[in-house]
């Protein structure tokens, strides 16, 4: 990992020299968990450079396919490697660098008796309706499969089972989006949708603060999944984007992400 970050630092300082002039605004293409924490990392840069920076959050592997598709973005958060590793593979040049990681939490509405002891019993119980995200097009998705996968290791039959009654709430390209100013997760739980809900557990903590009666419970180890995020300047991108990429990994980025609940691989070790 740490040769990963020393390539991604030389190709910055490979960049800034060879970049003369300032280009127009940055463009942020970024997964929907990161909303809060990078609108906030942008806001900083924003105002200790005077860049602007615009941004779009959506379910990462949605963008990905707007990007193959030409959209004119500079830098791309994911909320898995995969994707932008996939952009790589067809013609970008990278590097993709590790910035953050996350963890998947169960949210579970008030009246469900659940317990990381007891989270795979109550995920397996036929009246028990678990909510996801969609794969391939969210990796939060992805790794609720990953988890039905470990739960197969602990539980034979259980990806199947699993598998075959999770509901796809969210992240698809036809999920429903939750009203203006409302927490995805929270709305989802707040109109009954699942009794329980596989997400990142800083999506299940903005959502708690929405709708406060809703439980946060820790996957279990031997069911815990993690996420590790992914950033790629994209081809043809101004200084600035650069220059943005490497405030997201400087302290003051990473202190925003660890603020907002991210596991931030590169804060200095005080």
């Amino acid at each position: 990992m740490k040769r990963l970050r020393l390539s991604f630092f030389v190709a910055v300082i490979v960049i800034l020299v060879a970049t003369s002039a300032a280009a127009g605004k940055i463009t942020l293409y970024a997964a929907g968990s990161l909303r809060s924490a990078l609108g906030d990392v942008a806001a900083a840069f924003e105002q200790s450079t005077g860049n602007v920076v615009t941004t779009e959050f959506a379910p990462s592997g949605l963008l990905r396919q707007r990007i193959e598709q030409g959209e004119n973005v500079n830098v791309f958060a994911s909320a898995n490697m995969e994707h932008p590793m996939t952009l790589v593979s067809n013609g970008q040049k990278g590097p993709v660098v590790l910035f953050a990681r996350n963890n998947l939490c169960a949210l579970a509405q008030p009246a469900v008796k659940v317990s990381p002891s007891s989270m795979l019993e109550v995920l397996l119980d036929p009246e028990t309706r678990v909510g996801t995200s969609t794969p391939r097009a969210d990796p939060s998705g992805d790794y609720a499969w990953e988890l039905f996968q470990r739960a197969d290791k602990v539980e034979p039959g259980s990806f199947k089972k699993l598998s075959g009654k999770a509901l796809q709430l969210t992240g698809g390209p036809d999920s429903p989006a939750a009203p203006l100013e409302r927490n995805q997760y929270a709305w989802v739980m707040d109109e009954d949708r699942a009794d329980i809900f596989l997400t990142y557990c800083t999506n299940a903590v903005l959502a708690k603060k929405e709708l406060s009666q809703l439980q946060i419970i820790h996957i279990p180890q031997e069911l815990a999944v993690g996420a590790d995020y992914g950033l790629i300047v994209l081809d043809g991108s101004p200084e600035e984007a650069w220059r943005f990429a490497m405030f997201i990994l400087s302290p003051e980025g990473q202190s925003v992400l660890s603020d907002h609940g991210f596991i931030a691989e590169a804060l200095p070790v005080k």
